[in-house]
């Protein structure tokens, strides 16, 4: 059997690859907002923190090491060579889109108009029909303060955007001293969701910080998948060989679940993890899990047994395995945007002591 070191560094590899990268394309003219909207929506203050580099005289494609989006950043919509600046857009859009790595694809842009101004701009109109022969694109109204039907004349002129979202990226203060709350980020990251490769949501999902019911809705589908498997392994007539199987599974269902919340993915970060989890499960669930696997010796009717107490055993824990660490970590990230390792091991820890025995 494998120690636990090479089942982690198995099941890093598995996640990060399944995982993937995404590419946001994000338009709009100077002061709509951008920066603002980048750092709200995506982890670690992306637009202030991440590494720029230009990929054409008003593109700049923004990354940071071991987060899994790319962020291209256009400007130009003011310069009077603009019909220049769209065709090094487009060139650009189409060289990434005939890539065979997926990963370097453009697979969604966002549009971005100021509410404030209450008009599109013909820049704006020929921007989007170039970006939508090659990807979905979504209008964002930025600063949004007060509609009066400007959304849906945005959605009139802008008939080709696959969504119009108002957002506003982070709180104001008006004169009288009422506060404007963030709005519209969490419908954002849904409807970008809706129109981007199935693929490509969990590392939307990691990427994002706005919506934290989108990291548990994808986390589950990672759940989903590893119960599936872990019945399987539970049935197995082999005596005593679902132990060897189970483990990498639910191994690898924490590592899926820790990349799609954005959290690091290192050998230590999900030792600790997982050593708090098993610390706690071992002994209560042994006495099932040797009937289980003692009536698997048993010729005839006892294999079939065992196989069945085990396999409803093996998914019963897996459930609850990922649920509590899916709920553990929506609860923490929810208080603390930045918690250690050691505080989501301790929580997951007291989580798995409260479950049914």
């Amino acid at each position: 059997m494998k120690s636990l070191d090479e089942l982690i560094n198995e099941a890093i590899e598995k996640a990060t690859t399944e995982r993937g990268q995404i590419t946001i394309l994000i338009a709009g003219r100077s002061g709509v907002g951008k920066s603002t909207l980048i750092n709200s929506v995506f982890q670690q203050n992306l637009a202030e923190t991440g590494q720029g580099r230009p990929v054409t005289k008003n593109t700049r494609e923004i990354r940071k090491n071991n987060a899994p989006i790319t962020i291209l950043d256009t400007r130009g919509l003011e310069m009077s060579d603009f019909k220049g600046t769209l065709g090094e857009l487009e060139k650009t859009i189409k060289d990434r889109c005939s890539d065979r790595d997926s990963n370097n694809h453009v697979h969604v842009a966002w549009l971005c108009i100021q509410e404030d101004g209450r008009r599109v701009e013909s820049a704006e109109s020929d921007l989007l029909d170039m970006l939508s022969n090659h990807v979905p694109v979504i209008t964002v109204i930025t600063k949004a303060r007060s509609d009066n039907g400007f959304r849906q004349e945005v959605w009139r002129i802008l008939s080709k955007s696959k969504n119009v979202v108002r957002v506003r990226a982070i709180s104001e203060i008006l004169d009288e001293g009422h506060i404007l709350h963030p709005m519209g980020l969490d419908s954002l990251i849904s409807i970008t969701s809706e129109v981007i490769p199935e693929g490509k949501r969990r590392a939307l999902a990691a990427a994002q910080k706005a919506d934290i019911d989108y990291k548990k809705t994808q986390s589950r589908k990672i759940v989903a998948g590893a119960v599936t498997a872990a019945a399987a392994a539970g049935a197995s007539p082999i005596p005593f060989s679902d132990a060897a199987i189970l483990a990498p599974i639910q191994v690898g269902m924490i590592a899926g679940i820790t990349s799609v919340f954005g959290l690091e993915l290192s050998l230590g970060s999900l030792s600790t993890l997982i050593t708090s989890a098993i610390g706690v499960t071992g002994t209560t669930v042994a006495g099932r899990t040797i009937v289980a696997n003692l009536l698997k010796m048993i010729p005839g009717p006892g294999t079939g047994a065992g196989g069945l107490i085990s396999a409803a055993t093996a998914s019963t824990l897996t459930l609850a395995l990922g649920e509590a660490y899916i709920a553990v970590l929506g609860e923490i990230l929810t208080e603390n945007p930045n918690p250690t390792i050691e505080q989501i091991a301790l929580r997951l820890k007291e989580q798995i002591a409260l479950q049914p025995k």
